[in-house]
């Protein structure tokens, strides 16, 4: 009989990442934050694209350039329909851009808030083994071991604790895995036959419940 009690968590961060930027207005780096619109600007059959970023401080402009002399027949349909409508999905996708954004700006600033979506995918009777699967479309600047205790409502040092006598494992594992960014794909086992509080974890892991 199977005992594993599944789950899978979708990770949304909240906070798109910040790049520093000199700013015309403060003359000196600081954060930018991305104000969610598209500039284009068409020549003949190319088109040049920017997202369009704020100083946090005196609201100065940065156009980021996405691309430059982009002929209009090349690019894919659907991207051009949603620079055409500012879609907020497409966008976000460029917001959380690292590696584009380090080629901008000499820092940015990550952030580790949240929405954390659960959901049950299969809950025998008789379960011992919580397994977690991790859904995380952009990345998120949180470690795993502080992603599961604040989720589950265990401190870091169970959590580790379980993790040294093998009672917490994670796929793929990797040295020091649970101080370590939370990867899309991730998988996290854990052994809960021993725990006397183990209804109380499934509550919280499950829907995110934590009342009794």
């Amino acid at each position: 009989m199977c005992n594993i009690l599944k789950v899978r968590w979708t990770i949304n961060p909240r906070t798109a990442p910040q790049p520093w930027i000199v700013c015309s207005g403060c003359g000196c780096l600081k954060p930018f934050k991305s104000s969610g619109k598209i500039r284009l600007n068409a020549n003949g059959k190319k088109l040049d694209a920017w997202l369009v970023y704020k100083c946090i401080d005196c609201d100065k402009t940065w156009n980021r350039t996405l691309f430059e002399r982009q002929a209009i027949r090349d690019l894919n349909p659907l991207a051009l329909e949603a620079l055409q409508g500012n879609d907020p999905q497409w966008i976000r996708a460029r917001e959380f851009d690292l590696d584009g954004l380090r080629r901008k700006a000499q820092h940015i600033d990550e952030f580790a808030d949240a929405d954390v979506e659960k959901e049950a995918l299969s809950e025998p009777d008789s379960w011992t083994m919580l397994e977690i699967d991790l859904a995380v479309e952009f990345p998120f600047n949180s470690r795993l071991d502080r992603l599961l205790a604040s989720e589950l409502s265990i401190s870091r040092s169970r959590l580790q604790a379980m993790y040294n006598g093998a009672k917490l494992r994670v796929h793929p594992d990797r040295a020091d895995v649970m101080r370590r960014r939370i990867k899309d794909g991730s998988r996290v086992i854990i052994d809960l036959s021993d725990e006397t509080d183990r209804h109380s974890i499934w509550k919280v892991a499950g829907s995110g419940r934590k009342d009794g």
